[in-house]
C-alpha cells in the first residue's frame, strides 16, 4: 500500500490551499506533497501584488507536465487527489497511467463534457475580458463571496479568506479548456487507476451535472469509477466547515480501491 498523496490545487489558489488537509492526512502517517503550479510558490499576498511575469504563459500542458515530473521524483506512485482544475488535471495524470487512484473533487470543465449553466456564468468574467488569453487574471472579493464561496456566513469572513488563499491565475488556462484538445482524456484507457468523483450540489463553479457527465464518461473504463455528489456543498467545499468529511471520504476510497504501487524512476524525458 502507498503511503504517499499528491495534493493538486486549482485555479486562483495555490498549494498553500491544502494546508488542512496536508496536515490532516500527515497526522495519519501518510507522506503528503502538494506542488504550486509554475510561478504560484509565493504567499497569496506576494502574488496578488507582484505575480511572475512568465505567468500569462501558463497552460495546461505545462501544468500538467509539471505534476508529472513531480510524480516520477517520489519514491513510489501516490494517490492522486485535486480540485476544480487540479481535479482535471488528476484525470489526464491517470490517463496518462500515473497514480494509484485518483480523486477529482469538484472537477472544471472538462475536454468532450458540456458546460453546465453556472460554469458558464462564472467563467464568463475570464473568457468575456478582451485579450485574457494573455493577461494574469484576478477574481474579485464579489465573485469570490457570491460564487467561488458563497457558503460562507459573512462578508468578513469571506474577505479575510480572500487575503489568506487566493492568488491571481493565467487566462490561458481557461482558453486551452475551450480552444484546444489539450485535456482531452481516453475515457475507456484500460490501465487507468480506480477514480472517485466528488462533486457539490451547491457548486456554482463546477455544476453538479457536470461532475455526473464525467462520471458517465469515465465509468466506460474497466476500473472502478465512482460519484459522490454532497448536496449542500460549494466550490469551497476542500476549505468549508465539515471539509474533514470530503478528506475523510476521499482517502478511505483510494484505500480501498487502490491498485497496486510501483517504484518509479525517473525517465531520461522528464526534467
Amino acid at each position: 500500500m502507498t503511503k504517499t498523496i499528491m495534493l493538486i490545487h486549482g485555479a486562483w489558489l495555490n498549494a498553500s490551499s491544502w494546508e488542512n488537509w496536508k496536515a490532516h492526512y500527515e497526522a495519519k502517517g501518510f507522506r503528503v506533497v502538494a506542488p504550486n503550479w509554475p510561478h504560484d510558490e509565493r504567499s497569496p499576498a506576494e502574488l496578488r501584488v507582484n505575480p511572475h511575469p512568465d505567468m500569462k504563459n501558463i497552460g495546461f500542458k505545462r501544468i500538467v507536465d509539471s505534476y508529472e515530473a513531480e510524480i516520477w521524483r517520489l519514491p513510489e506512485e501516490p494517490i492522486l487527489m485535486g480540485h476544480s482544475a487540479g481535479a482535471v488535471f488528476v484525470q489526464t495524470l491517470l490517463d496518462r497511467r500515473l497514480g494509484v487512484a485518483g480523486v477529482s473533487i469538484d472537477p472544471a470543465p472538462t475536454t468532450g463534457v458540456p458546460l453546465g449553466p453556472h460554469s458558464i456564468v462564472s467563467a464568463f468574467p475570464v473568457l468575456g475580458s478582451l485579450g485574457s488569453w494573455g493577461r494574469v487574471m484576478r477574481m474579485s472579493r464579489k465573485f469570490f463571496a457570491t460564487r467561488f464561496a458563497q457558503t460562507i456566513p459573512t462578508r468578513a469572513e469571506a474577505d479575510e479568506l480572500y487575503d489568506r488563499y487566493i492568488v491571481p491565475t493565467p487566462g490561458k488556462l481557461y482558453w486551452d479548456g475551450i480552444l484546444t484538445k489539450l485535456g482531452k482524456i481516453r475515457w475507456d484507457n484500460p490501465y487507468r487507476a480506480p477514480l472517485l468523483l466528488i462533486g457539490g450540489g451547491a457548486d456554482l463553479i463546477a455544476d453538479a451535472s457536470m461532475t455526473r457527465s464525467i462520471y458517465d464518461h469515465q465509468k466506460r473504463a474497466a476500473s472502478k469509477t465512482e460519484l459522490h455528489i454532497f448536496p449542500d456543498r460549494s466550490h469551497w467545499t476542500c476549505m468549508d466547515p465539515g471539509w474533514e468529511e470530503v478528506a475523510n471520504l476521499a482517502l478511505d476510497w483510494s484505500l480501498k480501491n487502490m491498485r497496486k504501487p510501483a517504484e518509479l524512476a525517473l525517465p531520461t524525458n522528464v526534467s
